[in-house]
Formats: C-alpha cells, structure tokens, sequence
C-alpha cells in the first residue's frame, strides 16, 4: 500500500479504536449531537466525568438533562443546527443535577463552542459541542472583582469622610454683609488623602468692619485638617472677641509651638474697613494679599515674617482697597502648579485677576455671578486649565460696595398684602445677595406673620394695617419686623377645638425659620420682630467642577398658584406649582374637594414646584392625615428632600413621601 496523505487517512479512519481512545482522552468536554431533536451520539470521558452520568447515548439532550429548560441551552442547539453558525460562550453559567434523581441542582459555569456538522451534502446534520469547566476560574475571578469593588467602595467612603471632615471644619457660609461682597473658592487635591490643611474664614468685627482670614497647615490627611481646625477655631475666637489682627495671629503663633502639627503653618489675615476702604494685614509667612482693579493689579508688600510656631515676631501693615478693586487672599496651591515657576505663576495670577475685575475673558456674567464670585471662579477655571494642580487651593474675595437700603412696606390688613410682601421681601433678599436658604426662610416667617395680622389680629381701630421692615446690620443679621395695629388674640392651646381646627402652625413655623423671635404686644398694636444672620455658600469644589458651577440659575418662579393636572401618569395626580398661602389656600381646598370626588377618590398631590407653603395651605393638605378629627382625605403627599414643601411638612410633622409614588411602584425608586 502507498503511504499517500488518503492511505493514511484511510488506516486511521480503519481504525476505530485509535479514533475513540484520542477522542476519550481529550482533556476538554467533547460531545456529538444528531439531528434537530439534539440526540446524544458520542461522549468523551471528560464530559461523562463533568455529568456524572453515562447511559445518554441515543437520548435528546433535553431529556438527559430536563433542568436546562429555561436556561437557553436548547434554544442556542435550535439556533446553531437551524443558521449553521457557530456560538461562543465563556463563563456560561448552568445549573444541573449532577448527582442524578437527588433533586439538588449545582451551579456550575462552562467555557464552550457550539458548531454545527455538516453531511456529505453540506447541510447540518448535528453539532459538536468541546468545552472546559470554568467554575474554579470563574468563581475566583468573582471573588476578585467583589474584592475589588469593596476594595472601591471602601476608599470612596474613607474619601467621603474625610471630605465630609473638611466641610465640616471650613465655614458653613460666608457672612452677607451690608458694604462688603465676599466669596470664596475650594478646590480638593487630587490625592487620595483629599483632606488638606487650607481653610478660609470671613469674620464680621465690631464697627462694620471684617477680618478675611486664609491659612495653610503643612500636609494633607485627617491630621492636618483637624490641625486646620484648631487653628481657625483660636483666630475666629480671638478676631469675634478683640478684632485685633495682630492680637488673633499671635495666639494662633502660641498654639503653633504647642501642637507639632502646627508647627511652620501659614496664616494671612486682613482687617477691611468697607466705609473708607482701610485695610491691615498680618502675615505668618503666607504668600501676600493681591489687589486688582480693571486696569492694574499690585500685591501688598511682603513682610518677611516666618510661619506660625518658629519664633517669629508679628507686625502689620496698611494699605487701602477703592470701591472698584477686589481683594484677593489665597493659598499657595494657586502659585506651585505644575509647569510654573512661581515667578510665572505669580504673574499670571495678578493678569488673569485684573482680567475678571475688568469682564475680560469668560462671560460669567450670564450666570448671575457677582464681581467676586466672578474673580473666584475665572481665576481657577483660566489658571488650572493649562496645567492642573496637585496641592488645595483656597480664594477668598472682597469687595466694598454700597449698602442696599432697608425695606419699608405697608397696607391693609387683608389677605391680598400677603402676595405683595412676599414678593418685596424676596427682592430685598436678592439685592442682599444671601443665599437661598434664607430666602427660603425670611419669606415663610413673614408670609406667616403677616397671615396672622390679618386673620387673627382684632385692630383697635375700624381699618387694620400690616407693616413689614427689613434692615441688614453691620455683623450680617437680618431683622425683619412685622407690625399690625391690632389687639393681641390669645390662639387656641392644644387639645381646644379652635387649635385642631387651625392647627395654630403660623407662629410656631416663623420661629423655627429664624434665629430668634421676639414678641411685643400693646395696645396700639402687636410687633414681631425676627433674627437671622444672612450668609451665602461658598464653593467646595472637585476638578471636574470647575467650570460648571455657579451661584444659582435665575429663578423664573410664576407668581401664581398653578394646580397642574397629569393626565398621562399611571393614577390620579396634579402637581401644584407657586406659592400656596393664605390668598389661595380656600382655592385649593375646593380643588381637593372636586379632584378627590369629595374625598372618595385617591389622589397623588406633587408639590416638588411650590415654592412657598404656609400654614394655611399646610391645614387643607392635613385632610390626608389619619389623626385629623376632618374626615379622612386619600392624598398621598410628595415632597422630594430638600425643596421646600418636604422641609415644612417636616416640620409640621405631616405625612409625605420624599420619593416619586408611580416610581417606587414600578420600582424605579424609594417611597
């Protein structure tokens, strides 16, 4: 016989048993399956191991195995024997009996490729099925990646504690003060220990006058913030208590030499005072103040004086910031970026300053920025783009400008004025610059004060009136005065008819939305005078940030009540936006009444869009509590945390739900 290529083809296909014994000592799973029923017709022993069984020759696989119903197993053998093209699966994970009639399934996962096999003709015949056992490497590389996500997990909480360290120890706010704008700008490192030691501080002193404090401790982590902490906490006491700068820094200076952590800290604080622009300023080593106007920049000159804790001596220096100039204090992340010497640094600090001063370069005007806010955030965006940063940087800007007038409005004691007053308070508000959270505030005290002048005040004369004052003091405190020449009516107390019926929140609602309430009653009429010290956010930014963020999105709030209906939601809902007070709060009752079918009918009521909810609108909506002596209405209330509806109903303790209702029940959400 001639040994050709077919002669040998033909000795080994002559030969079966060469053919089983390869095909049974295969490592990898080797199975034949015949004709659309996926009849088993060969098996090697590694499969027969894998399966634990051995009597399957001649049976449908999915009678070998009833399990794989449902796990797509059979639908890829239709799939393969019907197209003629091959499928691929890794980590294909299936659960069978492997110990037969035990009824226990075992989860196991295989490495496979279904291929079909063609007879003589070229059509599919059956398939072939080789795979491995991945379960062992599969389960690792599970384990590996749970590791690694908890791994994730546990550094993104350890980031957010100690950034929740760092804004706990920087100040809540900036003081909103009558003849002075300040802003400020944080910016985080990108290092993993995001702690750092800069912080910041604006400080109102006696005579008008504030102290802008901006200091740096060596080192990041939660040691140098708690360091930062202690720091700010001795010059803030010592600034609020003497207002002498030179005073407050050497006793940051002793505290330096006793905790080592301290120790070669920078510290600059200026005095400003806005009626004639005087500033002093002591420094411990910190890079020295900048000053810009539209057309020329200048840098205070430096004063040689080391870090705090090195045995250096104090002194002051003095200079004075016009009216059209910003004061710039910041830390020396700004200066040592990457790419820069300082000396180049520092000069484009004092253009790209003096470019935001004169509206040069970004438009951020558009945005609502003040000239500050403007100087802080164009400052960062402008300098950190070419290069990054890798140490904290901290801006703090003042501006001397001139104090808004106080407010003065009065008219009838009638529900009418409660639009009116609303309105005019929330301009003033504006004027001041203060952040929402006292706008949010100021205006429900005095919407509620002055529904009690009208309802519950009995005037000594025929006509009552109603006043509203609004004055900002030098140290950042608003008081707002609500006056009515009415008699003092005694409310209701708790557990008398009247109180359930009325629910008596209006005082208390003003109280909780000030610092201090006080209360004088007379004859002639009943003056309410509350507190509240103003203050605006400042910026505590990461990287990818900059460039995104601004003061607060103009407001296009419509100034009436809209109770909108929401035909395409799952289930009877209306979304109310505006504000709800006593002028509309009789309306929206009657809508409650018409849209419940007289309280028959449950109804979702959206307030994510009020804007204002008084104590007026807040006694309709507590129909839908169960404790009311009202007949029980079917409201479900939804209020998202942190607008302004869930903080009152809060507050007043009324049932609600922060989550979107038609989301949690299609589990899109919580409830």
């Amino acid at each position: 016989m001639t040994l050709n290529e077919n002669n040998r083809l033909d000795i080994l296909v002559g030969k079966p048993e060469v053919v089983r014994e390869v095909f049974d000592s295969m490592s990898v799973m080797l199975v034949g399956l015949d004709g659309p029923e996926h009849r088993v017709v060969a098996t090697n022993a590694a499969y027969r191991t894998s399966m634990n069984r051995d009597a399957f020759v001649g049976v449908p696989l999915v009678e070998v195995f009833p399990e794989i119903v449902g796990q797509r197993i059979s639908e890829m053998c239709d799939w393969v024997y019907q197209t003629g093209l091959p499928q691929v699966a890794r980590s294909w994970r299936l659960q069978l009996e492997l110990e037969p009639e035990s009824g226990h399934l075992t989860e196991i996962f295989v490495d496979f490729t279904m291929s079909p096999r063609l007879g003589p003709d070229g059509t599919v015949v059956g398939l072939n099925f080789h795979g491995v056992d991945s379960t062992e490497r599969t389960l690792e590389d599970q384990r590996m990646r749970r590791d690694a996500a908890e791994a994730v997990q546990r550094y993104e909480q350890a980031r957010g504690v100690i950034t929740a360290l760092q804004r706990q120890l920087l100040p809540a706010g900036l003081p909103v003060l009558p003849s002075v704008r300040i802003a400020a700008s944080y910016l985080l490192a990108d290092a993993d220990d995001a702690a750092g030691g800069d912080w910041f501080d604006a400080v109102p002193v006696s005579g008008g006058r504030v102290a802008l404090v901006v200091g740096d401790v060596v080192g990041h982590g939660v040691a140098a913030s708690a360091t930062m902490g202690q720091l700010r906490s001795v010059l803030q006491d010592r600034l609020e208590d003497t207002g002498d700068i030179l005073a407050a820094v050497a006793a940051a200076d002793r505290l330096a030499r006793r905790i080592p952590g301290a120790r070669a800290a920078t510290v600059c604080v200026v005095l400003l005072d806005p009626a004639d622009g005087t500033l002093i300023c002591c420094s411990a080593g910190h890079p020295p103040p900048l000053i810009a106007g539209s057309d020329t920049a200048r840098f205070l000159p430096e004063s040689g004086q080391g870090p705090l804790g090195t045995g250096a001596s104090y002194a002051v220096l003095r200079d004075r910031l016009e009216p059209d100039e910003v004061l710039l204090l910041y830390s020396d992340g700004i200066i040592e970026r990457p790419g820069r010497t300082p000396a180049a640094a520092t000069a484009e600090l004092s253009q790209v300053l003096s470019d935001a001063v004169a509206g040069r370069g970004l438009d951020l005007d558009v945005a609502g920025l003040s000239l500050v806010d403007r100087a802080c955030m164009q400052t960062l965006e402008l300098l950190l783009r070419p290069t990054g940063h890798t140490d904290d940087i901290t801006l703090l800007a003042a501006q001397r400008h001139n104090p808004a007038p106080p407010l003065r409005l009065g008219g009838p004691a009638t529900t009418s004025m409660i639009n009116i007053m609303r309105a005019a308070l929330e301009a003033w508000v504006e004027i001041q610059e203060a952040g929402e959270a006292d706008r949010v505030a100021l205006t429900h005290a005095v919407v509620e004060l002055v529904t009690n002048a009208c309802e519950h005040g009995r005037p000594a004369t025929a006509e009552g009136t109603v006043t509203v004052s609004a004055e900002l003091r030098d140290d950042g405190e608003a008081r707002v005065t609500v006056a009515d020449n009415g008699r003092w009516c005694e409310r209701a107390r708790p557990g008398d008819a009247e109180y359930r019926r009325d629910h008596g929140f209006g005082l208390a609602m003003a109280a909780s939305f000030t610092d201090h309430l006080d209360v004088e009653r007379g004859d002639r009429g009943t003056t309410v005078t509350i507190h509240r010290r103003l203050s605006r956010s400042a910026r505590l930014l990461t990287a990818e940030r900059i460039g995104h963020d601004v003061t607060r999105a103009a407001q296009d709030e419509p100034e009436l009540m809209l109770i909108l209906d929401q035909p395409n939601a799952p289930s009877s809902r209306i979304a109310i936006h505006g504000p709800l007070d006593a002028s509309n709060a009789g309306e929206l009752g009657v809508e409650l009444d018409r849209l419940t079918l007289g309280g028959t009918h449950e109804l979702i009521v959206d307030l994510t869009a009020v804007t204002h909810l008084a104590s007026a609108a807040v006694a309709e909506l507590y129909r839908t509590d169960p404790r009311s002596e009202r007949r029980h209405y079917p409201l479900r209330l939804y209020a998202p945390a942190g607008s302004t509806a869930h903080h009152v109903l809060s507050l007043v303790d009324l049932p609600h739900t922060t989550g979107d209702p038609h989301h949690a029940q299609a589990g899109l959400g919580d409830d």
